[in-house]
């Protein structure tokens, strides 16, 4: 991201974190190869990230598929902090000149107050049998996912505070199905795991080519050799 470009939205994101309020958490990405992290942020309570924190997995797996060339921005899919409460993400793509990515601007929204608001409120004018009822019901609706959103993927996006941390989540989850430990792996099965990694956008971080050669005990050429067997 350019100096200039940094400066502007680096001044935006005080300005909507201080207009939106506290239960918005505004974030500025800057995707520079080299660190890829957090470069400016506006109340950061709502997720626990700070500046230097890296790419969330929903924004890695975001630039891996090149969502940015068919969209502008991505919005209300969710997020989950690190104390385990639900967060509507959104994400818009800052472009350079060419189309490519060079940052990204993301906004997550907690409401966790306003449930707490909302559910004293019927407490307090309806009885105790409604309510159970009525919480039933919600659920039961909220399960029922509409039309669209049936024709999408759903994204979710977990927080991170550092780029070990997001490598572990992401490696966990390509690896939590297997029914044979990681050690006894054979060439076609590891051959899978990095394609899986590869899709979810783990080669992106700086360090991760060590990380997975140290996840499966062989050397860092071994994995280069599978992701060039791979097109990657």
């Amino acid at each position: 991201m350019t100096p200039e470009l940094l400066q502007q939205y680096s001044v935006l994101v005080q300005f909507l974190g201080k207009t939106l309020g506290p239960d918005y958490e505004i974030v500025l990405h800057d995707l520079n190869p080299d660190h890829k992290e957090i470069i400016a942020i506006a109340n950061g309570h709502v997720s626990g990230r700070s500046i230097g924190s890296p790419l969330t997995d929903a924004s890695l797996k975001m630039l891996i598929d090149k969502k940015y060339e068919t969209d502008d921005f991505v919005c209300s899919y969710k997020g989950i902090a690190e104390n385990g409460r639900l967060l509507r993400s959104s994400t818009m793509f800052i472009k350079d000149s060419s189309g490519k990515p060079a940052g990204l601007l993301c906004i997550n929204f907690d409401d966790s107050r306003f449930i707490q608001l909302h559910d004293s409120l019927l407490s307090i004018i309806h009885p105790d049998e409604y309510l159970t009822a009525s919480t039933v019901i919600r659920k039961s609706a909220s399960s029922v996912p509409s039309e669209q959103a049936a024709l999408q993927e759903p994204i979710t996006e977990n927080f991170s505070m550092d780029i070990p941390s997001l490598m572990q989540k992401i490696f966990t989850d390509a690896t939590v199905s297997l029914s044979t430990p990681i050690d006894r792996l054979n060439q076609q099965e590891k051959k899978e795991i990095i394609e899986k990694l590869h899709k979810q956008g783990l080669f992106q971080l700086k360090g991760a080519i060590s990380f997975v050669a140290g996840q499966f005990s062989c050397s860092a050429a071994t994995i280069y050799r599978y992701l060039n067997e791979l097109g990657s």
